[in-house]
């Protein structure tokens, strides 16, 4: 769960910083620093997938990439898919460490 988590922040991160570019000729200082600092707190969250709070923090950085369409319009779909992306993660993730502690409670397998 917490290797896809971060990836899928980590990717988001990149897609800011290049958000960034095409903000860069268009829009003031206001908008370049708060991409600036979505594009960290994302890199800071991905760090911080080890509990829940990385992952409540990183729903709302969701809602924030979403919202940066107002600066950039591509982000409006482009924060939609990463956000789908997000929730694929938080399923599948859990859904693989149901899995795994699972086979774990069956014990080591004997080669026969």
């Amino acid at each position: 769960m917490r290797v896809l988590g971060s990836a899928v922040i980590a990717m988001e991160s990149i897609l800011v910083g290049f958000a960034l570019l095409l903000a860069m000729d268009n829009h003031g200082t206001l908008a370049l620093s708060l991409g600036g600092s979505l594009a960290i707190a994302m890199l800071l969250c991905a760090g911080m997938m080890k509990n829940i709070r990385g992952w409540i923090f990183g729903s709302l950085l969701q809602i924030a990439l979403i919202a940066y369409g107002v600066v950039v319009t591509p982000m409006y779909f482009m924060g939609a898919l990463f956000a789908a992306l997000w929730a694929a993660a938080f399923y599948l993730g859990r859904k693989g460490e149901a899995i795994r502690a699972e086979l774990m409670a069956q014990g080591p397998v004997k080669p026969e």
